[in-house]
């Protein structure tokens, strides 16, 4: 294969039969209205709905009240404008309008959409925006000057090869989030059958409910006979981070112990760590170590809920508190927290006097928890581990994936790696 020649440009090198074009000249933004009328809540987009670090959309709360709102069509890049730093750019998988904080850049020949999305979905392009932002306390980027970001354009054929490359990696991704998104489902149906609906497997092996089975009246509605109702630390060891420091975002080579945010799908977000140095760990160590299985619950900015996986080394944050299963099995606690008694019970214990809400330490040790006998809170646990451990064998290979998708990028983009001649077509 013929080695690639480079050239010197004022963004540095890049392969010589290519071009450098700024945002403007290939794809400026759309400004096209769309009545409220034609849209809905699923086919809004404003900066709340958009989730940080790339990781696409979700339904938005309202619509707004009066006027017009800027059209988008499937394909479309749409990028948050405010606080660009949280890394909010989605490829539009449907039609729809946006909010005025959220541009949006269409394209045009020579730029493949998906190979232009690829392009800015690159750090160097978030840091630019925040460079140029305006404003101190909600800083939005500046509009002409994102419109002056230099774009690598090589052929319109590599531009495809290359999008489908990354395209087909965010694919197997999505599609580890759809069958977690899946095994989580049976798992909360399963919990519902047996401890919401009561029709667990009886000694006969009949649904307890249905066939029959004596329930009494408790704090929490009417449950079976014999199961009580108790707090969260009769049953589990409930352990808030009491350090003060804030863990550092990049590694040093002085560093021991890994740090994670949580993510909306019940996980913990393996692509961001922080970090703390050997110096503080035996100050922290006795309060923020966690094992497989304990459940981690964010302390403030919404309610999020993880399962501790096998393979995570390290330790809790602040503003998240360990929960970890003591007289009862952990697997059923998880699920009991995504159930409609944990949904009841974690409202009911939150703050919302402050800014954000926050589920501190002492709200989550005050929880009522649902407690079967041991012999079916075993059983369903039994089940519950093997769905567990499927989940946690998906984030694996999201990460796996995601770690080759993010290796490529930058080579891919900036010639360094060349989509070989034969595949080009």
């Amino acid at each position: 294969m013929q080695k690639t020649k480079f050239k010197q440009t004022e963004i540095g090198m890049i392969p010589k039969d290519w071009e450098i074009k700024e945002l403007k000249e290939i794809a400026p933004y759309i400004n096209e209205k769309i009545s409220l009328d034609e849209i809905d809540i699923k086919s809004f987009i404003s900066t709340e709905n958009m989730l940080p670090d790339k990781n696409g959309i979700t339904i938005a709360s309202s619509l707004p009240k009066v006027g017009k709102v800027t059209q988008f069509k499937e394909g479309d890049i749409l990028f948050s404008n405010i606080r660009t730093y949280f890394k909010k750019l989605w490829l539009a998988k449907f039609s729809g309008g946006c909010s005025n904080d959220v541009l949006v850049i269409r394209g045009k020949y020579p730029i493949n959409n998906k190979y232009l999305y690829y392009f800015l979905s690159q750090n160097k392009f978030f840091e630019f925006t925040v460079l140029t932002s305006k404003g101190t306390k909600m800083p939005r980027g500046d509009k002409n000057a994102i419109m002056g970001y230099n774009i690598n354009i090589p052929s319109i054929n590599e531009q495809q090869v290359i999008a489908k490359i990354l395209s087909n990696l965010d694919s197997k991704i999505e599609l580890n989030q759809q069958m977690n998104k899946t095994l989580e489902a049976i798992g909360q149906a399963i919990f519902k059958h047996w401890f919401v609906d009561f029709d667990f497997p009886n000694e006969k092996g009949k649904p307890y409910k249905s066939s029959g089975g004596e329930m009494v009246d408790s704090e929490l509605g009417e449950i079976p006979k014999g199961w009580e109702i108790g707090k969260l630390p009769e049953v589990a060891i409930v352990t808030d981070c009491l350090h003060t420091k804030k863990p550092k975002q990049k590694y040093d080579g002085d560093m021991l112990l890994q740090f994670y945010n949580l993510t909306d799908e019940h996980g913990i977000n393996i692509s961001n760590p922080y970090y703390i140095s050997k110096e503080d760990y035996t100050v922290w160590t006795k309060n923020i170590l966690v094992k497989e299985g304990d459940l981690l619950f964010t302390n403030a900015g919404g309610q999020k809920i993880a399962r501790v996986p096998y393979w995570f080394k390290g330790g809790i944050g602040r503003n998240i508190t360990a929960v970890r299963g003591n007289k009862i099995n952990v697997a059923y606690l998880f699920y009991y927290f995504l159930s409609s008694y944990g949904n009841n019970q974690t409202n009911k214990n939150t703050d919302a006097g402050t800014i954000f809400s926050s589920l501190n330490v002492k709200g989550i040790r005050n929880i009522s928890i649902l407690i079967p006998p041991k012999e079916i809170t075993d059983n369903f646990s039994r089940m519950a581990s093997k769905i567990c451990s499927k989940i946690e064998t998906n984030d694996i290979n999201k990460y796996n994936l995601s770690q080759i998708r993010d290796s490529l990028l930058p080579r891919l983009m900036s010639g360094k790696i060349r989509v070989p001649v034969e595949v080009r077509t």
